[in-house]
């Protein structure tokens, strides 16, 4: 089981609002995104997490200089010893009712997919290392932690939070964050001992989880035989595998190559026509994942913006995972000549179609808490891209020296 420890966190200094100084995950922040978090506060964790482009080879150098300039000017303090820091997000979920995902960042021991002990949840698609692999070199620190899932019963009891929040703040889209560092013996040694017993699971971050076990390869090798080196370990947000704490969003997908129509003529082996055409309304506001949750369906979405319930043929799917995910690289796999790439959310699929940026788009059901354990439970992966964990955790609540 990996062991999980407390560390001596690096934080922004109470007089910083969180709000400010914190920003989205690096690979969902553009360079317009980026510019608009520099504007917002000049500490802005951005500026060291994601490295500009126009500052060249020696971006990951100045980025390494910027975070130990602000460590030693007093912008970013170290607790004086090693600690816990329990996270909640509060938030509606996507039927409108009251949310929160609640977890713990500490130190998980790496290991490789091959020992058993952290688990990758889906498969990856190819993507370059380099830049976090560079990042990490150069400033020998976890800016971000990893998502972890942890099949631990009981964990979230321990983490229920105590007293006032260190810190707490609404970000744009009305998302709630609260942090409370722990560092009382016997709650770390409760909250380590539940990490520890069972094997975690991959959240978001595999990339990330990945390169960090290349850069704990490369100083092992440079260190030699017996040195204990920070690089062992890896900054990791931890929640409890259950459904009350975790909101799983679908992945969609959008296809290059045949028209929504011909797509759909294509698709005939696979998916029956079901149901009524869906509105464009009802696809830009998310209403039809309603409606294809109530009839076990997928959905193609056309140039004018509405869609068509596809229901899964029966007998056609045998043998592939009970996953919308799985089902459609099943069936567009054996499709000639289609290119797909996928995208969050209804509204953007539908966006990207009409606006001719795709030429369909195929909506995908979200794969369940429950599905994901089991998965969990047999060391199997999903497809890519089959999850989208909503809310994402904000860079800059805590940095770890490694």
């Amino acid at each position: 089981m990996p062991p999980f420890s407390p560390f001596p966190g690096i934080r922004y200094a109470e007089r910083f609002d969180p709000a400010l100084v914190t920003a989205p995950p690096y690979d969902v922040v553009d360079a317009d995104d980026r510019a608009a978090l520099v504007a917002r506060s000049d500490r802005n964790a951005v500026l060291f997490d994601l490295p500009d482009e126009a500052d060249g080879a020696d971006r990951y150098t100045a980025a390494a200089a910027t975070f130990d300039a602000w460590r030693a000017d007093g912008t970013l303090v170290t607790d004086d010893r090693p600690t816990f820091t329990v996270y909640r997000m509060t938030y509606t979920d996507d039927r409108g009712r009251p949310a929160r995902t609640l977890g713990v960042i500490g130190a998980l021991e790496l290991s490789g997919p091959d020992e058993g002990r952290i688990l990758p949840h889906e498969h990856t698609t190819p993507k370059a290392r380099t830049d976090r692999l560079d990042l990490l070199r150069a400033t020998c620190a976890n800016l971000s932690a990893i998502w972890v899932l942890s099949p631990a019963e009981g964990l979230t009891a321990l983490l229920e939070p105590d007293g006032p929040a260190r810190d707490e703040w609404t970000d744009d889209d009305g998302v709630g964050h609260a942090t409370w560092v722990v560092d009382d013996p016997a709650r770390v040694a409760a909250i380590a001992e539940a990490v520890g017993s069972r094997p975690a699971v991959v959240a978001d971050g595999h990339h990330r989880y990945e390169t960090a076990l290349l850069h704990r390869d490369e100083r092992r090798a440079a260190a030699g035989p017996g040195a204990e080196l920070g690089s062992d370990q890896l900054m990791a947000l931890v929640v409890e595998l259950t459904a009350d704490e975790l909101t799983v969003r679908p992945i969609h997908r959008l296809v290059e190559g045949l028209d929504a129509e011909a797509l759909g003529d294509a698709l005939a082996p696979w998916f029956t026509t079901v149901g009524a055409p869906v509105p464009a309304s009802a696809v830009a506001d998310g209403e039809v994942l309603a409606l294809m949750d109530e009839v076990g369906a997928l959905a193609l979405v056309g140039p004018d913006g509405g869609a068509t319930l596809l229901l899964p043929a029966e007998d056609a799917f045998v043998g592939v995972e009970d996953l919308d995910s799985a089902r459609a690289a099943h069936a567009l796999g054996q499709l000639e000549g289609v290119e797909v790439r996928p995208q969050h959310g209804t509204d953007l699929v539908q966006r990207a179609v009409t606006g001719g940026q795709a030429a369909a788009g195929l909506l995908l059901r979200p794969a369940t808490v429950a599905q994901i354990a089991e998965n969990a439970r047999s060391e199997a992966r999903m497809p890519a891209k089959t999850t989208f964990f909503h809310p994402k955790p904000k860079t800059g609540v805590v940095f770890r020296a490694c």
